[in-house]
Protein backbone atom coordinates (compact mmCIF):
# COMPACT_ATOMS: atom_id res chain seq x y z
CA UNK A 1 0.00 0.00 0.00
CA UNK A 2 3.03 2.30 -0.03
CA UNK A 3 1.97 3.81 -3.34
CA UNK A 4 -1.41 4.77 -1.84
CA UNK A 5 0.07 6.71 1.09
CA UNK A 6 1.46 10.20 0.65
CA UNK A 7 5.20 10.55 0.09
CA UNK A 8 5.10 14.38 0.08
CA UNK A 9 7.62 16.52 1.95
CA UNK A 10 6.97 19.69 3.92
CA UNK A 11 8.44 21.69 1.04
CA UNK A 12 6.08 19.99 -1.43
CA UNK A 13 3.09 21.12 0.60
CA UNK A 14 4.50 24.62 1.20
CA UNK A 15 4.85 25.20 -2.55
CA UNK A 16 1.40 23.82 -3.25
CA UNK A 17 -0.27 25.89 -0.53
CA UNK A 18 -3.51 23.88 -0.31
CA UNK A 19 -6.49 25.10 1.72
CA UNK A 20 -8.23 21.72 1.78
CA UNK A 21 -6.85 18.43 3.12
CA UNK A 22 -8.06 14.92 2.30
CA UNK A 23 -8.21 12.34 5.09
CA UNK A 24 -8.78 8.67 4.23
CA UNK A 25 -10.49 6.70 6.99
CA UNK A 26 -10.46 2.94 6.65
CA UNK A 27 -10.82 0.03 9.04
CA UNK A 28 -9.09 -3.15 10.16
CA UNK A 29 -11.78 -5.79 9.82
CA UNK A 30 -12.54 -9.13 8.27
CA UNK A 31 -13.38 -9.23 4.58
CA UNK A 32 -13.69 -12.98 4.15
CA UNK A 33 -10.96 -15.42 3.19
CA UNK A 34 -9.64 -13.70 0.07
CA UNK A 35 -9.52 -9.98 0.88
CA UNK A 36 -7.18 -8.32 3.41
CA UNK A 37 -8.16 -6.87 6.75
CA UNK A 38 -7.01 -3.52 5.31
CA UNK A 39 -9.53 -3.58 2.44
CA UNK A 40 -11.44 -0.47 3.54
CA UNK A 41 -8.22 1.41 4.23
CA UNK A 42 -6.83 0.57 0.78
CA UNK A 43 -10.04 1.74 -0.89
CA UNK A 44 -10.21 4.96 1.13
CA UNK A 45 -6.56 5.68 0.28
CA UNK A 46 -7.18 4.98 -3.40
CA UNK A 47 -10.09 7.41 -3.58
CA UNK A 48 -8.39 10.04 -1.43
CA UNK A 49 -5.18 9.97 -3.47
CA UNK A 50 -7.08 10.31 -6.75
CA UNK A 51 -9.12 13.26 -5.43
CA UNK A 52 -6.05 14.95 -3.96
CA UNK A 53 -4.00 14.45 -7.13
CA UNK A 54 -6.80 15.69 -9.39
CA UNK A 55 -7.34 18.87 -7.34
CA UNK A 56 -3.94 19.72 -5.86
CA UNK A 57 -4.99 19.03 -2.26
CA UNK A 58 -3.11 18.08 0.91
CA UNK A 59 -3.25 14.27 1.18
CA UNK A 60 -3.06 12.95 4.73
CA UNK A 61 -2.06 9.44 5.82
CA UNK A 62 -4.98 7.12 6.64
CA UNK A 63 -6.70 6.28 9.87
CA UNK A 64 -6.43 2.50 9.73
CA UNK A 65 -8.50 1.31 12.71
CA UNK A 66 -12.06 2.53 13.24
CA UNK A 67 -15.54 1.40 14.34
CA UNK A 68 -15.93 -2.21 13.17
CA UNK A 69 -17.93 -3.52 16.09
CA UNK A 70 -20.45 -5.27 13.83
CA UNK A 71 -17.58 -7.60 12.84
CA UNK A 72 -16.65 -8.43 16.44
CA UNK A 73 -15.80 -12.07 16.95
CA UNK A 74 -14.68 -12.56 13.34
CA UNK A 75 -10.95 -13.25 13.16
CA UNK A 76 -8.64 -10.29 12.72
CA UNK A 77 -11.11 -7.49 13.39
CA UNK A 78 -9.91 -4.66 15.65
CA UNK A 79 -12.00 -1.62 16.61
CA UNK A 80 -11.79 1.66 18.48
CA UNK A 81 -14.79 3.35 20.08
CA UNK A 82 -16.90 5.96 18.30
CA UNK A 83 -15.80 8.69 20.78
CA UNK A 84 -12.16 7.84 20.08
CA UNK A 85 -12.62 8.08 16.31
CA UNK A 86 -14.52 11.34 16.76
CA UNK A 87 -11.73 12.76 18.90
CA UNK A 88 -8.95 11.73 16.50
CA UNK A 89 -10.64 13.20 13.41
CA UNK A 90 -11.66 16.35 15.27
CA UNK A 91 -8.10 16.82 16.56
CA UNK A 92 -6.72 16.38 13.04
CA UNK A 93 -9.10 19.03 11.73
CA UNK A 94 -8.17 21.47 14.49
CA UNK A 95 -4.47 20.91 13.78
CA UNK A 96 -5.07 21.57 10.09
CA UNK A 97 -6.88 24.83 10.86
CA UNK A 98 -4.00 25.96 13.06
CA UNK A 99 -1.57 25.35 10.20
CA UNK A 100 -3.62 27.29 7.65
CA UNK A 101 -5.61 24.48 6.04
CA UNK A 102 -9.22 25.13 7.15
CA UNK A 103 -11.01 22.66 4.86
CA UNK A 104 -11.17 18.89 5.30
CA UNK A 105 -12.62 16.22 3.02
CA UNK A 106 -13.05 12.96 4.95
CA UNK A 107 -12.99 9.97 2.61
CA UNK A 108 -14.73 7.19 4.52
CA UNK A 109 -14.08 3.63 3.40
CA UNK A 110 -16.15 1.87 6.08
CA UNK A 111 -19.92 2.10 6.39
CA UNK A 112 -19.88 1.49 10.15
CA UNK A 113 -18.16 4.79 10.89
CA UNK A 114 -21.46 6.53 11.61
CA UNK A 115 -19.84 8.99 14.01
CA UNK A 116 -18.06 10.74 11.12
CA UNK A 117 -21.41 12.29 10.20
CA UNK A 118 -21.47 13.94 13.63
CA UNK A 119 -17.94 15.24 13.15
CA UNK A 120 -19.00 16.96 9.92
CA UNK A 121 -22.29 18.29 11.28
CA UNK A 122 -20.70 19.86 14.33
CA UNK A 123 -17.70 21.29 12.46
CA UNK A 124 -19.99 23.09 10.02
CA UNK A 125 -22.18 24.98 12.48
CA UNK A 126 -20.40 28.25 11.65
CA UNK A 127 -19.89 27.55 7.94
CA UNK A 128 -18.71 24.78 5.62
CA UNK A 129 -15.38 23.40 6.80
CA UNK A 130 -15.66 19.59 6.74
CA UNK A 131 -17.25 17.31 4.14
CA UNK A 132 -17.86 13.57 4.36
CA UNK A 133 -17.32 11.69 1.10
CA UNK A 134 -18.67 9.72 -0.65
CA UNK A 135 -22.31 10.10 0.35
CA UNK A 136 -25.03 7.76 -0.87
CA UNK A 137 -25.73 9.88 -3.96
CA UNK A 138 -22.06 9.73 -4.97
CA UNK A 139 -21.95 5.97 -4.60
CA UNK A 140 -25.20 5.53 -6.54
CA UNK A 141 -23.87 7.69 -9.38
CA UNK A 142 -20.60 5.75 -9.43
CA UNK A 143 -22.43 2.42 -9.53
CA UNK A 144 -24.48 3.63 -12.48
CA UNK A 145 -21.48 5.09 -14.30
CA UNK A 146 -19.53 1.86 -13.86
CA UNK A 147 -22.40 -0.37 -14.92
CA UNK A 148 -22.41 -2.47 -11.77
CA UNK A 149 -24.74 -5.44 -12.00
CA UNK A 150 -25.47 -6.01 -8.32
CA UNK A 151 -27.99 -4.00 -6.32
CA UNK A 152 -26.82 -1.40 -3.85
CA UNK A 153 -28.56 -3.06 -0.85
CA UNK A 154 -27.08 -6.43 -1.73
CA UNK A 155 -23.56 -5.14 -2.37
CA UNK A 156 -22.70 -4.36 1.23
CA UNK A 157 -19.34 -5.90 2.14
CA UNK A 158 -16.60 -7.40 -0.02
CA UNK A 159 -18.79 -7.44 -3.11
CA UNK A 160 -18.73 -6.04 -6.63
CA UNK A 161 -18.06 -2.42 -5.63
CA UNK A 162 -15.13 -2.99 -3.29
CA UNK A 163 -13.48 -5.80 -5.22
CA UNK A 164 -13.70 -3.88 -8.51
CA UNK A 165 -11.86 -0.94 -6.94
CA UNK A 166 -9.17 -3.26 -5.59
CA UNK A 167 -8.78 -5.08 -8.92
CA UNK A 168 -8.16 -1.71 -10.55
CA UNK A 169 -5.98 0.02 -7.96
CA UNK A 170 -4.40 -2.75 -5.88
CA UNK A 171 -4.95 -6.12 -7.61
CA UNK A 172 -2.22 -7.79 -5.55
CA UNK A 173 -4.52 -7.53 -2.52
CA UNK A 174 -7.17 -9.79 -4.05
CA UNK A 175 -6.39 -13.48 -3.55
CA UNK A 176 -7.36 -16.28 -5.89
CA UNK A 177 -10.76 -17.75 -5.04
CA UNK A 178 -12.63 -14.50 -4.39
CA UNK A 179 -15.09 -15.31 -7.18
CA UNK A 180 -16.39 -18.20 -5.08
CA UNK A 181 -17.36 -16.00 -2.13
CA UNK A 182 -20.73 -14.65 -3.32
CA UNK A 183 -23.26 -14.45 -0.49
CA UNK A 184 -26.71 -12.88 -0.56
CA UNK A 185 -28.27 -11.05 2.39
CA UNK A 186 -29.88 -7.90 0.95
CA UNK A 187 -32.19 -7.44 3.95
CA UNK A 188 -30.41 -6.87 7.27
CA UNK A 189 -32.96 -5.32 9.66
CA UNK A 190 -31.12 -6.42 12.81
CA UNK A 191 -27.53 -5.73 11.72
CA UNK A 192 -26.81 -3.40 14.63
CA UNK A 193 -28.07 -6.04 17.07
CA UNK A 194 -26.80 -9.27 15.53
CA UNK A 195 -23.74 -7.96 13.70
CA UNK A 196 -22.38 -9.39 10.47
CA UNK A 197 -22.33 -12.90 11.91
CA UNK A 198 -26.13 -12.81 11.90
CA UNK A 199 -26.20 -12.50 8.11
CA UNK A 200 -23.09 -14.17 6.70
CA UNK A 201 -20.93 -17.15 7.50
CA UNK A 202 -18.10 -16.35 5.09
CA UNK A 203 -17.79 -12.64 5.96
CA UNK A 204 -19.04 -11.41 2.58
CA UNK A 205 -22.37 -9.83 1.66
CA UNK A 206 -22.35 -9.24 -2.08
CA UNK A 207 -21.17 -10.70 -5.37
CA UNK A 208 -17.41 -10.37 -5.78
CA UNK A 209 -17.67 -12.69 -8.78
CA UNK A 210 -19.08 -9.74 -10.76
CA UNK A 211 -16.08 -7.48 -10.06
CA UNK A 212 -13.69 -6.35 -12.80
CA UNK A 213 -10.78 -3.93 -12.99
CA UNK A 214 -12.60 -1.98 -15.71
CA UNK A 215 -15.54 -1.39 -13.38
CA UNK A 216 -13.10 -0.30 -10.68
CA UNK A 217 -11.56 2.30 -12.97
CA UNK A 218 -15.00 3.63 -13.89
CA UNK A 219 -15.96 3.79 -10.22
CA UNK A 220 -12.84 5.76 -9.36
CA UNK A 221 -13.32 8.14 -12.29
CA UNK A 222 -16.90 8.81 -11.24
CA UNK A 223 -16.04 9.33 -7.58
CA UNK A 224 -13.30 11.78 -8.47
CA UNK A 225 -15.78 13.75 -10.54
CA UNK A 226 -18.39 13.72 -7.76
CA UNK A 227 -15.88 14.95 -5.21
CA UNK A 228 -15.60 18.28 -7.02
CA UNK A 229 -19.04 19.38 -5.83
CA UNK A 230 -18.06 18.74 -2.20
CA UNK A 231 -14.79 20.62 -2.68
CA UNK A 232 -16.67 23.55 -4.18
CA UNK A 233 -18.85 23.78 -1.08
CA UNK A 234 -15.77 23.74 1.15
CA UNK A 235 -14.20 26.46 -1.00
CA UNK A 236 -17.28 28.65 -0.58
CA UNK A 237 -18.42 28.28 -4.19
CA UNK A 238 -21.78 26.72 -3.39
CA UNK A 239 -24.68 29.01 -4.43
CA UNK A 240 -27.07 30.18 -1.73
CA UNK A 241 -30.41 28.30 -1.61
Amino acid sequence: MDDLITQATSEDERRKGPTIAVLPVGSFEQHGAHLPLTTDTAIACMIAKRVADDNGLFLLPPITVSCSHEHAGMAGTVSISAPTLYAVVNDIWRSLKASGVPGLLIVNGHGGNYVLSNVAQEANVDGPRVALFPVSEDRARARQDAGLESSSPGDMHGGEFEVSLLLHGAPHLVRDGIEQDDHSAPSRPHLLTLGMAGYTTNGIIGQPSLATAAKGKALLDSLSQSARAHLAVLAGDHPAP
